[in-house]
């Protein structure tokens, strides 16, 4: 930084008058510090700010004669006013938007934040200081346009008259009038909804959906055939969830490729390259759901092959659309998912097929915007997105939606967890209504209904096992009733024990832990890998597939890695950190024992956990897994603990025991053994 740099920001100190001037100089003006006129982005007009004095810091030292509106030279930064709650538009998400507007304008931009408004200094050259100033006019254009009172403001030419005399008392009064905002009848818009629906997508182009053809071999079956081959192919069951009215025929499963594509010979002879065998159970009945054009509801565990099952009927659907690919202003189908190492899976996928010659996009936070922003206008015809970052260029006007006509939402449940629900509402709300939609899932909670009915129409739905929540019954899990310090140990000693084939997934609760465990494993001269949320990109990605590739062979991970992370070969998970509800549990082991192989969870219980003891058992019971007395021993403390919490304070209030934080953490304080009974 300059000396004249560390004087400004010494010396920089905003004068609050009520009477906006462009300079006012003093007779003699001492050779301190002088007001100079500074645009306020808030108003439009200059505030009085305190600068270094003299020829050298920009003064009238050097130049009396200098105007308001003259460029600065490259010594002397420009200096901007926004209000506290609109630089948020410059900074952008993780600092994403200055990062540009210094790399597009050659500026380097500098804020001060005050309570109420923020200082923007602008550095560099003067042609740079003003590409950026106006790129930063650009961004504060909509919301600058009024102020809190909804009163257009005035430029900075309209304030002061032709002799440069500020406002007379009747014109600043007239212009400071408030002016009433018209009211938005609500009531109307209601009554009105499906009217105004109409007319936004009143030039829509046709859509097709149906595109199946059963074959011989699918029509012949019987129905106690059908029957009998859903219970013995994991319990398939197909329901219809269509509302008032009588149900609909529900197709017969495809039991092989065959018969479900004989007729699109591009996508058989690509099954046949990759090498897969017969179709899962999720995939033979969801197919021709999907080739029929319903909406569907696909409920199976993880590694249960559901990504195919949408994918290769959305390549069928967007290939046969009646408007030409040419012809089409936008993609045809998007794959909305919760994690960005998902969303790469997902493209990975897509390129694995390359069916007629598809471009596909991932759009994650994170990643190259820009270069994301350039693909999209480059053309392209499926996008993987996480809602996040997908909502970011839709807001922007960077993306259009309207094109899609194949919806599916993956993860369903994940995405409602990680509190994705009000982006995936505004990007639905640019989405044709008439398009196919997917709605895929490994739990059925109350938010995925509700999500399920709000977007769907008519759905059919296909789980596989059951609703119930339970884990895949291919692996081996193994509870251990520890305390925390003792973890460590049990940890180190179950590594110190690994086969050089073994692939572990060590699951933990923070981020901090994920660092401290990989470091400590590290010093002891074992090849390991951390992912979690505070990685760089890069990072996360290079630790992803340095473990897919068994380079390192010990990953450890908070919950991000709980979905979406299709290693195959993973042989053990071991949880460091009880997860923070069941689903998570369930996801967690469902990361081994994939694709017919077996595999192994051991999952640490302390006296924290005792809440979730009585969520676990029932886990444990239905996949034959061996339970143990004392976690029956700790569901049965803790539901005593309830009952008598509840006689204390019926109301639910905090009770004289019942409402510590602790109590709802399920430990901490010296007191917890005598209260809990452990």
């Amino acid at each position: 930084m300059s000396d004249w740099e560390e004087e400004y920001d010494k010396n920089a100190v905003e004068i609050n008058k009520p009477a906006p001037v462009e300079f006012e100089f003093p007779p003699n003006p001492p050779k301190e510090n002088i007001c100079f006129g500074v645009k306020n982005r808030n108003t439009s007009e200059f505030s009085r700010e305190r600068r270094p004095y003299g020829a050298d810091a920009g003064g009238p030292g050097g130049d009396r004669r200098r105007q308001a509106g003259e460029k600065l030279d490259s010594s002397r930064p420009l200096t901007l006013h926004v209000k506290s709650t609109s630089v948020g538009r410059i900074i952008g998400r993780g600092g994403t938007r200055i990062r540009e507007l210094e790399e597009s304008s050659g500026a380097r931009i500098k804020i001060n934040r005050g309570d109420y408004e923020c200082e923007v200094v602008i550095f560099g050259t003067v042609a740079a200081q003003q590409k950026a100033n106006n790129m930063i006019d650009g961004l504060l254009e909509d919301i600058s346009r009024f102020d809190n009172y909804g009163r257009s403001h005035r430029g900075r030419g309209d304030w002061n008259d032709s002799t440069g005399s500020v406002w007379s008392h009747q014109q600043l009064s007239a212009a400071q009038a408030v002016t009433p905002r018209p009211t938005i009848d609500w009531n109307d818009i209601r009554e009105n909804k499906d009217k105004y629906e109409a007319l936004k997508w009143k030039d829509l182009p046709p859509i097709k959906k149906y595109f199946y053809t059963e074959a011989e071999s699918v029509s012949v079956l019987t129905a106690e055939e059908v029957s009998a081959w859903r219970k013995e192919t994991n319990n398939i069951f197909v329901d219809d969830l269509k509302e008032g009215e009588e149900k609909r025929p529900i197709p017969n499963p495809c039991r092989t490729f065959l018969e479900a594509f004989s007729l699109y010979p591009e996508i058989m002879e690509n099954i046949e390259r990759v090498g897969f065998t017969k179709p899962t159970p999720i995939q033979s009945q969801a197919w021709p759901v999907l080739l029929s054009g319903e909406d569907l509801i696909a409920i199976a565990q993880t590694g249960t092959g559901k990504t195919l099952a949408y994918l290769l009927p959305g390549f069928i659907h967007m290939d046969g659309q009646p408007v030409p690919r040419a012809e089409q202003n936008g993609p045809g189908m998007l794959v909305l998912t919760p994690t960005r190492e998902l969303a790469l899976q997902i493209e990975a996928e897509c390129k694995k097929y390359r069916y007629k010659d598809y471009k596909s996009l991932c759009i994650y936070g994170g990643g190259d915007r820009r270069g994301q922003i350039n693909m999209v206008k480059g053309g392209i015809d499926i996008v993987i997105a996480t809602p996040g970052r997908l909502n970011d260029l839709q807001m922007n006007e960077l993306i259009t939606l309207s094109s899609i006509s194949y919806l599916v939402l993956d993860e369903a449940d994940r995405m409602l967890d990680m509190g994705f629900e009000p982006q995936i509402m505004k990007i639905i709300l640019d989405i044709r209504p008439d398009r196919q939609t997917v709605l895929t899932s490994a739990t059925w909670p109350t938010g995925v209904r509700r999500l399920a009915k709000s977007y769907l129409k008519n759905p059919m739905m296909v789980y596989v096992g059951t609703l119930d929540l339970a884990a895949v019954n291919t692996v081996q899990q193994t509870v251990t009733i520890v305390s925390e310090e003792e973890k460590k140990s049990y940890l180190y000693d179950f590594v110190r024990n690994m086969l050089p084939q073994d692939k572990v997934l060590i699951f933990v609760g923070r981020k901090i832990m994920a660092d401290d465990i990989s470091s400590d494993l590290c010093l002891q001269g074992l090849a390991v890998q951390s992912l979690h949320g505070d990685r760089d990109q890069h990072d996360r990605e290079e630790a992803l597939q340095e473990f897919k590739e068994s380079r390192v062979r010990i990953l450890v991970a908070t919950d991000l890695a709980s979905r979406g992370l299709d290693v195959h070969d993973i042989t053990h998970v071991f949880n460091y950190d009880f997860p923070r509800n069941i689903e998570e549990y369930v996801h967690r082991v469902g990361r081994t024992g994939r694709a017919g192989r077996s595999g192994a969870a051991v999952t640490l219980v302390t006296r924290q956990d005792w809440r979730m003891a009585s969520e676990l058992i029932p886990i444990l019971e239905r996949s034959g897994q061996d339970i143990p007395e004392e976690l029956v021993l700790m569901a049965e403390r803790y539901e005593k603990h309830m009952k008598e919490k509840e006689l204390r304070d019926p109301k639910g209030g905090p009770g004289r025991a019942g409402g510590s934080s602790s109590d709802r953490r399920g430990g901490g304080g010296r007191g917890g053994r005598d209260r809990w009974g452990f």
